[in-house]
């Protein structure tokens, strides 16, 4: 029997790809729910061509148009934020795929895991945010978390067959984003255009701010020390321009392993939806002839502050990540609306992160008034 997926988030750069995995493995997998946020007519004909159980908008004021657009398929059609994170553990599903962005993500992620269903994870924010909720939730309830992220991914597959053997160092990989070299000064005169350059992954907006910023490699750290249980001074992060090397795990007799490949989201979303089973691809193979050097320098936590800013808060814990994320999601917002500079956003979120009256131990309804209170706070700040 093909594997029944839900898609959180199918009209994003992450969803998309999804569903060209599964569009070129009709006999592994069934689309039995896709979601999307505001993106209707999109939404409308993935769900013209998959034919879902069901489909949500979270955007309510596009209700009658999906409704209308699907009225003579057999698709059940929902509106509103609280109906996708319900589809999110719908009772036909084997599978959730968590594909939004920001703290969007952590309502869906919680129903799946509550619901009992096995989650592909793309959305860092939910562990970010709530990592010691969700991971101890998904022990209680037997629910595999499976990383989607690239970096999480290349340290799930080179920890597999290590059981007995755990790790003594994480080393996650980024390619330092458009800016890699820049000065304070020249930092604050980038354009949110030139931001969006990224020089080898193509993603949305947001997380492709957020790679330029560094803050997507606080993120991963983040989210590496809840998904492989490590502290996170044992978490080094490394700028490696070429992208090859994912991530890579150090053990305790000094070897290391490293997962490689040509940078493409839809190989780790393979691995993710097809595991623990590999998948064939007719995905780029990778070419040694074409890479004659693979370089390694440590981040520039300087010019780059919020890389320190997301080691800061995790340091501190309980609501200090929700509030850098929250923060970060606004300051991100501002700059693309070009409200603030490129080098203000990690002022606005250190401030945000002294302002938060610290909470050492969140609970799932203190998360989302943290994360409200946060954004408020941001905003007024900007």
């Amino acid at each position: 029997m093909p594997k029944r997926i839900a898609i959180i988030g199918s009209t994003g750069s992450i969803g998309c790809q999804a569903l060209d995995v599964i569009r070129s493995h009709p006999d592994q997998f069934q689309v039995e729910v896709l979601t999307a946020g505001n993106n209707v007519s999109l939404l409308i004909e993935q769900v013209k061509e998959f034919l879902p159980n069901a489909v949500a908008i979270a955007n309510e004021s596009q209700w009658d148009v999906l409704r209308e657009a699907l009225k003579h398929l057999p698709v059940k059609t929902f509106s509103g934020s609280d109906a996708v994170a319900d589809l999110a553990g719908f009772d036909t599903i084997d599978m959730t795929l968590v594909a939004v962005v920001g703290f969007a993500g952590l309502l869906p992620t919680l129903k799946a895991i509550r619901s009992k269903k096995h989650i592909a994870l793309a959305n860092k924010e939910a562990l970010v945010v709530a990592g010691e909720l969700v991971t101890r939730l998904a022990w209680e309830h037997n629910v595999s978390i499976l990383p989607v992220d690239s970096e999480h991914s290349a340290i799930f597959q080179c920890l597999a067959g290590e059981r007995l053997n755990k790790p003594e160092r994480l080393i996650l990989t980024g390619s330092g984003g458009p800016f890699r070299g820049f000065s304070r000064h020249e930092l604050s005169h980038v354009t949110p255009f030139q931001a969006l350059q990224h020089p080898t992954w193509r993603m949305g907006d947001k997380i492709t701010i957020d790679s330029a910023s560094l803050m997507n490699k606080g993120l991963e750290m983040i989210e590496a020390h809840w998904l492989f249980s490590i502290p996170p001074e044992k978490i080094e992060v490394v700028i490696h321009p070429q992208s090859i090397i994912h991530s890579m795990v150090e053990f305790c007799d000094g070897s290391m392993k490293a997962q490689m490949g040509i940078p493409d989201m839809r190989l780790p979303i393979q691995y993710a939806l097809g595991y623990p089973f590999r998948l064939l691809s007719d995905f780029k193979r990778f070419d040694f002839s074409h890479y004659t050097e693979l370089t390694f320098s440590p981040p520039d936590t300087k010019n780059f502050r919020n890389l320190a800013l997301a080691y800061e808060a995790i340091a501190k814990g309980g609501n200090c990540p929700c509030v850098l994320n929250a923060a970060n999601e606004v300051s991100v917002g501002a700059f693309l609306a070009g409200k603030i500079s490129f080098d203000a956003m990690p002022d606005l979120i250190s401030k945000c992160i002294e302002k938060i009256s610290y909470v050492a131990n969140p609970s799932a309804d203190d998360y989302q008034l943290i994360d409200s209170e946060t954004r408020r706070l941001a905003v007024s700040l900007i």
